[in-house]
């Protein structure tokens, strides 16, 4: 088979997925897949991207031969699953790569906005030893709403009971046994807002997902909660939040994503057709404003990024292809 891996990789992937060319043909490309590099790619079998490509039916169908997307990512929104069901292109994902990697790094963010760990450490590097203005808050007790109870926000709930907090779960198709194993209770959206000191999202990014924490949500949410997303950026209205946090009615927010980051990356984006639309200038516009708010701690979709999620990532996409040659093989 032809296979094309797309984007720069970590030596670490780029050692694992290496092994596919002792028994595949293999073209590695630092580039993301676009409309614009797409038809030179229109002979492979196998398209694996990472979630820099965008592949949309444009990009899809200059790609006349390929039979299957390996993701390297757990998400699939950055793919038209649609087109691909329509036209017979399988998807496969890495389902459970980061679960304690995204986990850790959701509390890395609540820790770093409870213990004021940024202000801390810019204070001291300017030669200021003071604690005037720093305090915190501590954990324990406090309760900790988690938007999804998948593997990792269970993840996320097994590392909040190890600091004595309480826990809250929103989950469409919630699991009794779960929350009596890890000692949580599942509660309706709307309460969750309501009764949560901090909220943390970690739900897939979907047509009934996007804008889930909205200026009417944001609303509900008691006065001085603290936000959390490392999940997808589209999640939060980002406008709105700006908003909330301006005013003082959020106390803080951690974010791992946002929408747009593509453009954030690379500020030629800006200059791109696609953002004459008047929404997504906008949201551009409400994200620069987040990086400059003193209660907005902001990493660069960074959660995923340790040696070990990266390893999983790759051995999982290496089976993902193998599995579906031998199948295409059969």
């Amino acid at each position: 088979m032809n296979i094309v891996i797309c984007e720069k990789l970590d030596p670490v992937e780029t050692q694992v997925l290496s092994g596919l060319q002792r028994s595949e043909r293999v073209r590695f490309i630092e580039e993301p897949l676009t409309a614009d590099n797409a038809a030179q790619f229109s002979d492979v079998d196998v398209v694996s991207s990472g979630l820099q490509s965008t592949l949309t039916a444009e990009v899809l169908r200059q790609l006349e031969h390929v039979r299957l997307i390996a993701i390297r990512a757990t998400g699939v929104d950055s793919i038209d699953v649609g087109y691909c069901e329509a036209h017979g292109i399988a998807v496969a994902n890495v389902p459970s790569y980061g679960a304690q990697s995204v986990a850790e790094h959701t509390f890395a963010l609540l820790l770093a906005i409870s213990h004021r760990v940024v202000e801390a450490v810019d204070r001291t590097r300017r030669g200021e030893f003071s604690q005037l203005g720093l305090r915190g808050f501590d954990l324990a007790g406090k309760t900790l709403g988690v938007v999804g109870a998948g593997q990792i926000g269970l993840a996320v709930i097994r590392m909040a009971k190890g600091f004595g907090m309480n826990v809250i779960a929103f989950e469409p198709h919630p699991k009794p046994d779960r929350a009596r194993e890890l000692g949580f209770t599942f509660v309706e959206f709307e309460d969750l807002l309501r009764r949560s000191d901090i909220v943390t999202l970690h739900v897939p990014l979907n047509a009934q997902t996007q804008n889930l924490i909205g200026r009417a949500q944001l609303a509900m949410m008691k006065p001085g909660a603290v936000l959390i997303n490392t999940a997808r950026g589209p999640l939060v209205d980002t406008p709105a939040l700006v908003e909330a946090l301006d005013d003082g009615r959020l106390r803080a927010a951690g974010l791992d994503v946002l929408p747009e980051e593509a453009a954030l990356r690379d500020e030629t984006e800006l200059l791109r057709e696609a953002f004459d639309d008047e929404h997504q200038l906008k949201t551009l516009l409400a994200n620069e404003l987040l990086l400059r708010l003193p209660n907005a701690i902001v990493t660069p979709h960074n959660a995923g990024n340790t040696a070990e999620a990266l390893s999983r990532i790759a051995t999982t996409t290496v089976n993902n292809i193998l599995a579906f040659a031998r199948t295409a093989s059969v």
